[in-house]
Formats: C-alpha cells, structure tokens, sequence
C-alpha cells in the first residue's frame, strides 16, 4: 500500500494554491489547506477527494496562528509534512510614493515575514519527514525589480535569498528549500488595480507584450520543484523564463520594457 503523504498550502483559498491543492490531491496527497478566506477554502476542498483535506484558518502575519494551524495539521498527519508551501502573498502595484504605510506593512508582513514565520516554525515538522521540502513562493519580480511593484519586488526577492540560504542551512537535515518564480499567471492578483492608475495590473502586462501564463503550469512546476534534486528555483512561464535569462545578458532590455509597462499603467 503506498503511503499518504501530507502538503500544507497557504493561500489555499484560490488561485496558485487552489490549483496546487488539486494537482496534489489528484495524486493521493492528503492536503491541508491555510487561509483567512474560510470560504475559499472551503470551495477549494470541495474539489478535492473526499477526505484528503484538512481546513486551516491562518493568517500569515501570525506567529500563534502559525503555530496552532501547523499543530492541528499534525494531529491529521500524524506528525508527518512532506511539504509545506509557503504560497500566501499580496500584490499591491503602482510607484511607491503613492503606497501608503499599511500598504507596504502588509507586502512586507504577508509576502516575506509570513514566510519566515513559516519556515521558522514548520521546520520541526519538516525535520521530522524524512525527505521533505520546503517550497516559497516568489516571483519573476524576483529575477530583477520590476518598476510599478518595488516593495512587491523586493519581498519577493527577499523569499529568493531566503530559500537559497536555507537550502544549504537544512541539507545536514535532509530538506530541500525550493523556490517558484513564475511570471504573470493568471490569479486574482491581476486584478488588482495600483493607485492612480487607470487600469488593471494584468490590463498593464498585456499592453506592454508580456504574456499571462495559465495557473495549471505552477501547479505541475511546484510538482516537479518538490521531487528536483538539484534545481533550487524554479522559473515558471516563459516571460519568467526569458526574464532570466535578460537579467543575465541583456539586463537594459529589462530596463526599457520596465518604462514601458509603467508609462501604459499611467496612461502615459
């Protein structure tokens, strides 16, 4: 009889979690599913095998609520966390001077201390499964800052130095530290309209000639980033792609379709 193995997903209500929630299940994961939007997740787990998913009421930005979700998870899996993915984050857009300071407050407590919290707290789990794996959450606004997201830019570079520095910290425990940078994927984030902007965030990507990947390609990346061996990131979509590689070779391209999106998202 194969074993079950356990996934704890933030941000599990929609989106890149839902849709990692459901490929997991599909493949006999028990999944415990993390958010402040119980509904969502509640929607989400109603897709799923009956019986192969737990709820979790979580705010990231809570170190007690981390703590009493991962315990209860434990209670479910028998102590055992193959994985834990550190998936929930915020997008809030448009130049900084216009943020205010419960803008930045919350990029900075939900995108980067909320995964701190995270792996802080998870790693007694994940020590105790042998051949786990912490999975983050950043972004191709991780591989160079992206102009119109700069404190979105930055936490999610920060999640990026995070999971390096903890993929060799945790190898003398047998976990791997992994990272999903995908490009723009097609979430509610793109929703989201910045201040002063006349347009939609994924309005922007579209003018500017970026393309907006199908979320089922994170779910199959965040598969294959949690059984690689080797590969610590994990780059997702091919604007994420060729992202990258402009950042290595050809980081002024970078720069002018930068100008780019932000004069469309100014109506400029």
């Amino acid at each position: 009889m194969t074993e079950t193995k356990y996934i704890f997903i933030t941000g599990g209500a929609s989106g890149i979690g839902r849709e990692v929630a459901r490929y997991f299940a599909q493949r006999g994961w028990f999944v415990g599913l993390a958010d402040v939007n119980r509904k969502g997740m509640e929607e989400t787990a109603a897709m799923l095998p009956p019986g192969m998913s737990s709820i979790h009421p979580l705010d990231v930005r809570s170190r007690e609520q981390w703590t009493t979700a991962l315990e209860a998870f434990a209670e479910k899996s028998s102590g055992k966390l193959h994985v834990l993915f550190n998936n929930a984050g915020v997008g809030i857009g448009g130049p900084l001077e216009n943020h205010s300071e419960d803008d930045i407050e919350k990029l900075v407590d939900i995108n980067f201390k909320g995964v701190v919290y995270g792996a802080h707290i998870g790693h007694k789990y994940l020590k105790a499964t042998p051949g786990s794996c912490l999975l983050n959450t950043s972004s191709a606004s991780g591989i160079y800052g992206s102009a119109g997201l700069s404190v979105y830019s930055a936490t999610k570079f920060a999640v990026r130095g995070l999971t390096e520095a903890l993929d060799i910290e945790w190898s003398l425990d047998n976990i791997r530290v992994r990272a999903l940078l995908p490009s723009f994927i097609d979430t509610p984030l793109l929703e989201g309209t910045p201040a002063n902007s006349n347009q939609s965030i994924g309005a922007s990507v579209t003018a500017a000639g970026l393309e907006i990947a199908p979320v089922s390609l994170v779910a199959e990346a965040a598969w294959n980033a949690v059984h690689d061996p080797k590969h610590v990131h994990s780059y997702v979509g091919p604007t994420a792609k060729r992202l990258a590689f402009a950042a290595k070779w050809m980081p002024g391209s970078i720069r002018k379709r930068g100008g780019l999106m932000v004069r469309e998202s100014r109506g400029q």
